[in-house]
């Protein structure tokens, strides 16, 4: 059953458009309009989601905060290229040879010199947010993931029983946990559930801060071509695994997750809602703005009240 409901939602991801209506209220923001830090959006790696496109509500919502937000369009050749960046985001970045064509083998979406870049960029201060959703994304970041300590499997993490997730991950059942990101640091802000939609899952290194943690039964399907599982697809439990870690790196910060339907706000085949605005993650735009809090360091809001 979870076979056949998995490959029905296949179905309908190429039809999944930004949902322009979401609107988070932002209680007060953390700068005022356009005065916040720069936060820049990759998308110069075939990546599934960018600013104008899949994570537009995400954009939109950081801008509703006070932040500048802008698409990064060019690889990562130096330092120069992050000049003025305060927050780097990657969400599910391809190789070339996946950008069409999603079956393995999955290169590294990054060269070996984008990835010395990127983790000097971090010790010396840099904020890097990775998203590395179901394979083949998990796979095409492996080896940036790798660089600070994270280990993807390049799979499906599936916890539903006879349909399509959402997975929600709990307070009360120990799979959300204690964090800076979870606790927030003014009123309002605590964190109690946290929901995604299919994605990864990956180890995470000593030191790091986990979030989104599963438990149970579930299992990590590891197909040749995404969304096409048999009986013979290989699995794993995925008991132990993470899905949502934060690390201190040098004078930097480091963020993984291994789902990016959860930071933004999307419309599935025109009816499913998916992301912000599903009735599972009514906390996941709060959850945003915690997490982008605790990688830029802000604690003192200056923005306007009731936007």
């Amino acid at each position: 059953m979870v076979v056949i409901c998995l490959t029905a939602f296949n179905s309908v991801v190429a039809q999944q458009i930004p949902d322009t209506t979401f609107i988070f209220p932002i209680h007060q923001a953390a700068y005022p309009a356009g005065k916040g830090p720069l936060i820049l959006i990759d998308a110069a790696h075939y990546n599934f989601h960018t600013k104008g496109g899949g994570f537009f509500a995400f954009s939109r919502l950081l801008e509703q905060d006070g932040y500048r937000v802008r698409g990064l369009d060019v690889p990562i050749t130096g330092m120069d290229v992050l000049k003025g960046c305060k927050i780097l985001v990657i969400a599910n970045a391809l190789d070339s040879s996946n950008a069409e064509n999603w079956v393995v083998p999955t290169p590294s979406a990054f060269t070996k010199e984008e990835i010395g870049i990127l983790q000097e960029w971090v010790r010396k201060g840099g904020r890097l947010l990775l998203i590395a959703d179901h394979m083949p994304f998990a796979g095409a970041a492996t080896d940036l993931g790798r660089a600070f300590g994270f280990e993807f499997i390049n799979g499906f993490a599936i916890t539903g029983a006879r349909s399509w997730p959402p997975t929600v991950f709990h307070r009360g059942d120990g799979t959300l946990l204690d964090s800076p990101v979870t606790t927030g640091t003014h009123p309002g802000e605590k964190i109690d559930s946290v929901a995604t939609f299919t994605g990864s899952a990956f180890r995470i290194p000593k030191g790091a801060t986990g979030i989104l943690y599963f438990k149970g039964t579930g299992r990590i399907l590891q197909p040749d071509t995404a969304w096409q599982f048999n009986d013979r697809t290989p699995s794993q439990s995925v008991e132990g695994f993470f899905q949502g870690a934060i690390l201190d790196e040098g004078k930097g910060k480091v963020a993984i997750f291994g789902e990016a339907a959860m930071f933004t706000a999307q419309v599935v085949n025109g009816v499913m809602k998916v992301g912000f605005n599903s009735e599972s993650a009514p906390q996941n735009a709060r959850f945003v703005l915690n997490l982008v809090h605790w990688m830029d360091g802000v604690t003192d809001y200056t923005g306007p009240f009731g936007n």
